[in-house]
């Protein structure tokens, strides 16, 4: 099969989970002999065609006349996967919740449509609404696709509801992860009281309420310890830097305790937390989060939040430990059970390592996914 995949944030661009995602969906597709693309809008500066462990990107140049651009941006990437298909005919086609938008209902390949959180779910779930704008491309997007996938049940459903998906199947498959990357590490030591974030600066992720449980977690322990990876954003309130925001509000005698490690690349993170004592995510809300996904592959004690698909990808005191990521007093909680006991450690984290074999291995996914991608072309005939 010939895939494509239509994705704006294909690393080492700027990504998030979904970038992730297709990378490493992408890359053992090509191990199992399949032609994987992927193609999207991205900065100027990063425009062009390059090779990634066989998968090849296309990185379309985004730019345009304000009022225009949406139309125009839209334009160049039709006419880019237009220009791919006559050269290497396109079996299936897939993308995220905003991804048809742009793209031609005609084009002849099947059109799935992987559900990882839009405007509709993440606006609505953190107490909103989505703007019309975004709100009516997603709309589009769901009509011009022929197969609806999801990462969870809990964006499965959701969706459903939000955008009167009835009668329409959603097939859930969750994300994969890579168990040889992220992997217990026994050659690496466990560095008493660290505790690892990994994540987006950014308010939803939780980074905020986090910070604001060190006091506690710190006067009990001491020598805990928080390192925070992840690339800053806009600060919503000031249009300044987030990152900033949450430095200026950290108490001094606390600084010491805290660093912020910026964005780091992802195959440089299992070093980083296979010398966690916990990996914490705090996020509000999230659809299925592959960093949590991958601290459990790790073998770590990994707290996150009972919100959204929590007790879908970990069952607490079980696996993982859930907590309330609107609480600081739940985070801080959630973080002292843990530093306090070496055996509670112990145990969860070789039951998160189980949990992730069992529900999240790479080859299991990528062959459930081939099955699934089979099926949508016998349909299409």
């Amino acid at each position: 099969m010939h895939i494509l995949y239509l994705c704006p944030e294909y690393p080492p661009s700027r990504h998030g989970g979904i970038g992730s995602f297709v990378q490493t969906l992408g890359r053992a597709l090509v191990r199992r002999g399949h032609q994987v693309t992927v193609a999207g809008l991205y900065e100027p500066a990063e425009a062009g065609e390059s090779e990634d462990e066989g998968v090849r990107v296309i990185r379309v140049p985004k730019h345009g006349w304000p009022g225009t651009r949406y139309l125009q941006n839209g334009a160049r990437l039709r006419r880019a996967i237009n220009e791919l298909h006559a050269r290497q005919p396109v079996d299936l086609v897939e993308g995220a919740e905003l991804s048809y938008a742009v793209i031609a209902p005609s084009f002849p390949a099947p059109k799935i449509l992987r559900m990882h959180g839009g405007p509709h779910f993440f606006s609505i779930e953190l107490g909103g609404k989505p703007g019309r704008w975004l709100a009516w491309q997603e709309r589009k997007s769901f009509r011009t696709a022929d197969h609806l996938f999801a990462v969870s049940s809990y964006v499965a459903g959701k969706t459903q509801d939000y955008l009167a998906l009835t009668g329409r199947p959603i097939e859930v498959i969750y994300n994969p992860v890579d168990l040889d990357l992220f992997r217990p590490r026994v050659d690496i030591a466990e560095t008493r009281g660290l505790i690892v974030y990994a994540g987006t600066l950014i308010e939803k992720k939780g980074i905020r309420q986090l910070l604001q449980a060190m006091p506690a977690v710190c006067e009990r322990f001491p020598e805990a310890r928080l390192e925070i990876c992840g690339g800053d954003t806009a600060d919503p309130e000031t249009g300044g830097s987030f990152r900033a925001r949450l430095e200026a509000a950290i108490p001094e005698r606390l600084r010491a305790n805290i660093h912020f490690r910026g964005a780091v690349p992802r195959a440089s993170l299992p070093e980083l937390m296979a010398t966690a004592s916990v990996c914490v995510y705090p996020s509000h809300m999230e659809a299925m989060p592959i960093a949590w996904i991958e601290g459990l592959a790790m073998g770590k004690t990994v707290l996150a939040s009972q919100t959204g698909p929590g007790p879908e990808v970990i069952t607490h005191e079980e696996d993982g430990l859930l907590c309330n990521p609107h609480d600081p007093s739940s985070i801080a909680a959630g973080l002292m059970r843990a530093l306090e006991s070496p055996e509670l450690r112990g145990r969860l984290g070789a039951s998160a390592r189980r949990r992730a074999e069992a529900k999240h291995a790479l080859g299991d996914l990528v062959s459930l996914n081939i099955g699934s991608y089979e099926k949508c072309l016998r349909k299409r005939g």
